[in-house]
């Protein structure tokens, strides 16, 4: 595989070779995922969200204090009506109207009310919340775009998950690198630097 060459043959002298070295390897990985998500089936849910959520991250209209803004608010078409299936925003207890939607086989936009709270879970975690969120204490968090994309890579994993499709944002198979820590374990490491 490509990316299994290194420049450390290259001496001090020659950057300009090193560098069209990282710019190779970096195609090369763009065109291996490109492959990847070109040679995959998806289901029609998982390419709908994950197109609010491009564009939501592109036009600066994501945010996880808001239920029309947050992961589960884009993907819902900017509507908050799901903030009534639980009593806590990050939470996965559903209340009685999120049950009676469950029991009944509700589903919106594709997605189960139960779905729905392990996504939002999910990106408000990822994005540093202490859950179950209390938007007054944390409302002073400064959210940076580096931290929302974290936030989008977990629920982008999270969305392959529910659709048990191979993880899009997963880069062992293209590195042929196991790691030996769990992702949730990573990105404990990742929200401790």
């Amino acid at each position: 595989m490509l990316l299994k060459l290194s420049y450390s043959h290259l001496t001090e002298n020659e950057p300009k070779k090193k560098l069209r070295f990282v710019y190779f390897v970096i195609i090369s990985f763009l065109v291996s995922l490109e492959n990847k998500l070109i040679t995959m089936e998806t289901t029609k849910r998982f390419d709908s969200a994950i197109n609010k959520l491009y564009n939501a991250f592109h036009n600066n209209s994501l945010n996880p204090l808001c239920y029309n803004q947050c992961a589960v608010g884009n993907i819902l078409d900017n509507k908050d009506f799901w903030k009534h299936l639980s009593n806590y925003n990050g939470s996965l207890e559903l209340n009685y109207v999120g049950l009676v939607n469950q029991k009944l086989g509700k589903r919106f936009n594709g997605y189960t009310p139960i779905e729905l709270l392990e996504i939002e879970m999910v990106f408000l975690k990822t994005c540093g919340y202490k859950l179950p969120l209390q938007t007054k204490k944390q409302s002073k968090k400064a959210i940076t775009k580096d931290i929302l994309f974290i936030g989008l890579e977990a629920v982008v994993s999270k969305l392959c998950e529910l659709d048990t499709i191979p993880n899009v944002m997963d880069c062992s198979e293209l590195f042929q690198y196991n790691s030996s820590t769990s992702n949730k374990e990573s990105l404990a490491i990742m929200n401790t630097v």
